[in-house]
């Protein structure tokens, strides 16, 4: 079965009932445990937490833009340093230098997250916050790890993001990263990891899009640059990244963040014009989902054809590969 017929069949369960496969099997599962003794021979220790990077970034006059961060160790900035490494506090000094506004990064993520304690976390989140213009949600990781059933992740990822957008807030969601790319996860299991880490990523930004948000496929952005250069783009447990490595992944969030909230807009009133030399494409979004989970950096974003949101095949979405911006790691000030 393809990704995509993967991807709108976990999706359609999320959304209107029914039981899914579990991420692993049994066979899977006893690999993993196999695997995890073998891997934790490799791997430095692991970190007790993450910075705390709540915070107001950019010393621009005028109303703070309120930016919400959700999810697991990736969103929470495990392995960074400084609360300036962490993911939420680059994007937020990005966004502050293009909006020409401060951002209050409200941080809720939390280490070892799944998909289902996304609902706490926004609850924490909203009585922390008046007025939030935006959300970026990471996870996906440890539903896969932990055996986690794929539709009950997708029902609880698309019933945040629905929450979200319900109060007008935009929603930006980095997807299940590659398992298969991690050095100390050995073949055949890693094979598999893609396989399942893939397929999560892809019936993730299925119900992310039909619920109003916008994804971003994380995938193995950092595949190649940790074959090539371990020591700078992973932290020192050879497992989360480092300051180089949350760099990596919020420069490619950070356009897609700032066209949510309408920072830059081109002729025709679009913030992108499509080049399909680029890879741009519009189609069904099982299709764009498909293709995103294995095209890192790719954004998928809801749209209309010839005024309708739907086609035969399910809702219309663009496929986008925009160009990265350069995220700094450390604010001008915070």
């Amino acid at each position: 079965m393809s990704r995509a017929r993967v991807a709108r069949r976990l999706a359609a369960k999320a959304v209107y009932g029914g039981g899914g496969v579990a991420a692993l099997g049994a066979m899977g599962y006893l690999l993993i445990r196999a695997e995890a003794q073998l891997a934790r021979r490799i791997v430095g220790q692991p970190f007790d937490g993450a910075p705390d990077d709540d915070g107001v970034y950019g010393a621009a006059p005028g109303p703070a833009i309120q930016l919400l961060v959700l999810g697991d160790s990736s969103a929470a900035g495990m392995g960074a340093d400084t609360r300036y490494e962490t993911i939420g506090a680059i994007l937020s000094t990005g966004l502050a230098a293009i909006a020409g506004r401060p951002v209050e990064l409200i941080n809720e993520a939390k280490i070892g997250a799944e998909s289902s304690d996304l609902d706490r976390q926004l609850a924490v989140a909203l009585s922390r916050a008046d007025r939030p213009d935006a959300a970026v949600i990471l996870i996906g990781s440890n539903d896969v790890t932990h055996r986690i059933d794929r539709v009950e992740s997708v029902r609880s990822l698309a019933r945040t993001v629905r929450s979200l957008r319900s109060l007008g807030i935009e929603v930006v969601v980095g997807t299940c990263p590659d398992l298969g790319t991690i050095k100390p996860i050995l073949f055949p299991l890693n094979a598999l990891l893609r396989r399942w880490s893939r397929d999560l990523a892809a019936a993730q930004t299925v119900a992310v899009v039909e619920a109003g948000g916008r994804t971003v496929s994380v995938g193995d952005l950092l595949g190649a640059e940790f074959a090539a250069t371990p020591a700078v783009m992973f932290s020192k447990d050879q497992f989360h990244p480092s300051a180089a490595g949350y760099a990596r992944v919020a420069s490619a969030l950070l356009p897609s963040v700032c066209a949510a909230l309408g920072l830059w807009q081109v002729a025709g009133g679009t913030d992108h014009v499509l080049e399909s030399r680029r890879g741009d494409a519009v189609g069904p979004v099982a299709e764009a989902a498909g293709q995103a989970a294995i095209r890192p950096g790719t954004e998928v974003v809801g749209t209309e054809v010839a005024g309708h949101e739907h086609g035969p095949r399910g809702r219309w979405a663009v496929l986008l590969r925009r160009p990265r911006l350069a995220a700094p790691i450390k604010p001008d000030s915070a």
